[in-house]
């Protein structure tokens, strides 16, 4: 019943139209009620640093300080182009809002792979409602000195626009991932690089394998959607890989508390050490 009602409304009005009803009813239901109550709830991430005992304490603090209950601009900057980064099934932009904060007005560049095919045949595929390029465009408003660079396997949603361009790459194929890195605007690396791709630790270990080098001194990487059944797998791989791989690197792995979903709303951040 409620479906046939919103597909209704949904023909019955333009794209824009629909856009805004569904953002006014998301303010109204969602981010309006979360931020008057996150006066008195508080939900903080769990963190693990790697390697242990030398994570910068002032870069794990800056995660477990962030209640990731109380909704941000960036939630509802993101939610408004449809990205699913805040709009209550996942809240890593309350991260973001924390981690990102000193990088609003400078020039910089961000890559994100995903752009949130809409192919059902495809393992990354959001559904048929998905609006590829979502988080991309909603980048691109937050960071208005940034240049916006996106990656998917998808070939059909790759496009450009204002300060966006975007890449074929296939995260199980080590030459898609080294050929995009030769890219123009990503020779030089990135200062942001979020991985919201395959969701798999075979797919995000092998493009983190490739990516970390070209991850600027002081940059930030995320991947996110990591499963709780992966969580274990990560921490063996910090612990035993990543640590010895890469010793200027720092790397938290957080799990965010989310009442709406507990089965991968987790993360994996690492920090370029600042030279």
């Amino acid at each position: 019943m409620v479906t046939n009602i919103r597909e209704s409304i949904k023909r019955s009005v333009s794209p824009q139209s629909y856009q805004k009803l569904r953002h006014l009813k998301w303010r109204t239901s969602f981010y309006m009620p979360h931020l008057l109550a996150s006066v008195f709830v508080r939900r903080s991430p769990k963190v693990d640093g790697f390697p242990k005992g030398s994570v910068s304490e002032s870069f794990l603090r800056q995660i477990r300080d962030v209640n990731v209950f109380a909704p941000t601009k960036m939630c509802n900057v993101m939610t408004w182009h449809g990205s699913d980064k805040g709009r209550g099934w996942h809240n890593y932009t309350t991260i973001y809002s924390s981690l990102f904060a000193s990088r609003f007005n400078e020039p910089f560049v961000i890559l994100e792979v995903g752009l949130g095919t809409n192919n059902p045949n495809l393992i990354s595929t959001m559904g048929v409602a998905g609006r590829p390029g979502a988080s991309l465009r909603g980048w691109r408003e937050l960071f208005p000195n940034a240049l916006v660079y996106g990656a998917d396997i998808d070939r059909d949603i790759l496009f450009e626009e204002d300060r966006i361009k975007t890449f074929f790459v296939d995260q199980l194929d080590s030459a898609a991932i080294v050929a995009l890195w030769s890219q123009p605007g990503l020779t030089a690396g990135a200062d942001i690089i979020i991985d919201d791709g395959l969701h798999r630790f075979d797919g995000n270990s092998l493009f983190c394998d490739h990516s970390l080098e070209h991850l600027r001194p002081g940059g930030l990487y995320v991947i996110e959607d990591i499963s709780n059944t992966e969580l274990d797998e990560w921490r063996k791989h910090l612990d035993t890989v990543y640590s010895k791989r890469f010793p200027d690197y720092e790397f938290a792995l957080v799990e965010l508390p989310n009442p709406l979903q507990d089965c991968d709303n987790n993360l994996l951040i690492v920090r370029h050490r600042p030279r």
